[in-house]
């Protein structure tokens, strides 16, 4: 049986645990809105290139580029974006079973001779990756990102998977990560990279078609532009991983915190019991020894 001793050694405990997790729920949401900041800042750019490649594919004019060419399907690159910490709940969890069913269904459009690249970001994610380490999948642990990469070291693995993508050393590149919504709400996307398919998601193509110099010449002006869009969107994929790493974060320190103010509610009506019986057992002593 507890003693009041014990008792008031796991609320003393408790209540720290719930300050800890409290502070750490304040950080994870500065971390957070920090992230969201970074994703809205790049989308006015992205946004602008989606217009210039939209227009450039409404005019009566040709365009071509080598990141747009599609081939026989021999081998994927997988990017999986994941958390370098721990306390985030199912974070992780998560996009892993959804890593595992996107190379399943690879292998079922593609056959079973399919060779895949997993490039895992993130610490733990790495770990889980390693676990699938095979003759047919490859996982890439050194390729010099992390979730909280800079731009410089983004931009570097970007180009990395294009002159991969170019060279015919993977013919698909795709990217799994964790859609950001809400804090309350993260959304898993798998999102083909390599080879570009502008046709279906630029805009200005439904527009009226109008009448534009293009100086050079479009050719040049699309071969430019494809690169920088293939760099923005992983650019905001990676801060998209950031916001939703913490907003998971956020969630699993509130339960924690939630869990804890429940535990301390109970202990301390468990110690105020106790402490009740220990108070009316020594009254009970002393009257009886008046009473003899």
């Amino acid at each position: 049986m507890a003693t009041l001793r014990d008792l008031k050694g796991r609320i003393g405990s408790v209540s720290s645990s719930e300050k800890i997790t409290g502070a750490m729920k304040m950080i994870s949401s500065a971390k957070m809105s920090k992230a969201t900041r970074e994703i809205k800042r790049l989308l006015p750019f992205r946004n602008q290139l989606e217009l210039i490649i939209g227009n450039l594919l409404s005019a009566d004019v040709v365009c071509s580029s080598p990141l747009t060419a599609e081939r026989e399907i021999c081998n994927v690159s997988v990017i999986v974006f994941g958390s370098d910490d721990g306390l985030c709940g199912a974070y992780n969890v998560n996009i892993f079973k959804q890593l595992l069913e996107h190379i399943n269904a690879l292998r079922v459009e593609y056959g079973s001779d399919l060779k895949v690249r997993v490039y895992a970001v993130g610490h733990k994610m790495q770990r889980a990756c390693l676990k699938i380490a095979a003759a047919d999948v490859e996982v890439v642990t050194d390729h010099g990102v992390t979730s909280k990469s800079s731009a410089d070291e983004v931009k570097i693995f970007t180009q990395t998977l294009q002159n991969s993508f170019l060279s015919g050393a993977t013919d698909r590149v795709d990217v799994l990560y964790m859609h950001f919504i809400s804090p309350s709400r993260q959304k898993l996307e798998v999102q083909q990279l390599l080879p570009i398919i502008p046709a279906g998601n630029v805009q200005g193509q439904n527009e009226a078609p109008g009448l534009y110099i293009f100086e050079p010449d479009a050719s040049s002006i699309f071969s430019t532009a494809l690169p920088l869009m293939v760099l923005s969107a992983m650019q905001e994929i990676f801060c998209e991983n950031r916001a939703s790493e913490q907003a998971a974060r956020v969630m699993a320190m509130q339960s924690a915190n939630d869990n804890a103010t429940k535990l301390l509610e109970q202990l301390r009506l468990e110690y105020n019991k106790l402490r009740q019986q220990s108070i009316t057992a020594e009254l009970l002593d002393i009257l009886g020894g008046q009473v003899r």
